[in-house]
């Protein structure tokens, strides 16, 4: 079965390669690397210029860097028993506290650092070496990634932590999310606005006037965000999301996703039962084709205040859940970034 390595993986097998050429003037076709749980991989090898390059795939995951060469350049300078990273072309720089290295250095993380300074060092033991990486087109492949929020310039991040890229991997996303909000609150932020997708960010910031970099999409993962939020220790959250997804964790679920929750429409009766709405009226919404047609339902019968009962729930689940140490607003806004209700806790 082929297997998908990650960039960090065919980094080491790049920079292991271009340290047998310093010593024996040769290229191999292929060579040998670890991960460090001692795993080996076989990886071919080439030449280009002055780099050693290795062609990264990722047979079973849809992943942005697939087909990409990922290049490695190794330098004997003077002095003993050193290693310095650089980034050559499409490798970012980090450029914002709060990830796993610090501020100007390559995003070349630990693990990669650690398997590429392991498989150097395999051939040339103690000299003082500086290693290049560069990944052609990362800038551009990059903007489809989580680095420009978080602050990585310039290109990809070289990552991994087992050296093999799982499908559809959810947790390599949910350490994107971690690592956002490390980056946010090492910029001092102790408010934060918590979005679902890019066009409810762009509302939010419209609606509360918002310039910094404290807001931060949850995708479906707004627990996540919630509970690493709480052991960060951030003091005010305002969750800001279209009616859609909010109604989901009205309900209490805090994996939004279509294929793990939904009640959407059921909890928007619930609440619509509450607030004395009828029989017909809860008939209608409850047999809605979608939210934004229950959305011109409750407009339509005057039901406006069932919006900020909503919200007040949402922010009561969330207290829940994060142990009562934050202070939590919600506001609901429709597909036009209006406002449909509002719980703010004095």
């Amino acid at each position: 079965m082929q297997i998908s390595v990650t960039t960090g993986t065919c980094a080491a097998a790049a920079s292991k390669a271009s340290a047998i050429y310093l010593i024996s003037g040769e290229c191999p076709e292929t060579v040998t690397v670890k991960n460090l749980q001692g795993h080996e991989f076989i990886l071919e090898v080439f030449k280009e210029s002055e780099y050693f390059g290795v062609v990264k795939h990722s047979y079973e995951s849809t992943d942005v860097t697939d087909g990409v060469k990922v290049l490695a350049r190794v330098e004997i300078l003077d002095g003993e028993d050193d290693l310095i990273f650089t980034a050559g072309e499409g490798v970012g720089i980090i450029t914002l506290p709060g990830l796993k290295l610090p501020v100007g250095e390559p995003a070349i993380n630990p693990v990669p650092r650690e398997m590429i300074k392991r498989s150097v060092r395999e051939i040339i033991p103690r000299k003082k070496l500086r290693i290049t990486i560069s990944i052609p087109d990362g800038e551009k492949i990059a903007k489809r990634t989580f680095n420009p929020r978080l602050g990585i310039k310039g290109g990809l991040s070289v990552l991994g932590t087992t050296g093999t890229v799982k499908p559809m991997n959810e947790e390599a996303l949910l350490s994107s999310l971690s690592l956002e909000l490390n980056m946010i609150y090492s910029l001092g932020f102790r408010e934060l606005y918590i979005t679902f997708a890019g066009t409810g960010e762009n509302f939010t910031r419209k609606i509360f006037n918002i310039n910094g970099r404290n807001v931060i999409q949850c995708g479906n993962y707004i627990g996540h965000v919630l509970d690493n939020a709480e052991k960060l220790g951030f003091e005010n959250v305002i969750i800001c999301g279209h009616a859609g997804k909010i109604l989901k964790v009205s309900s209490g679920n805090f994996n939004t996703h279509s294929r793990i929750s939904d009640g959407r429409l059921e909890s928007l009766c619930t609440h619509l039962a509450l607030e004395g709405a009828n029989s017909d009226i809860i008939r209608r919404i409850y047999h809605s084709n979608t939210v934004n047609e229950a959305i011109e339902i409750v407009k339509s019968e005057g039901f406006f205040r069932v919006w900020n009962n909503i919200a007040e729930t949402v922010s009561r689940k969330c207290k829940e859940r994060t142990h009562y140490v934050m202070k939590v607003d919600t506001v609901i806004i429709d597909g036009s970034g209006g406002i449909l209700g509002v719980y703010h806790e004095s």
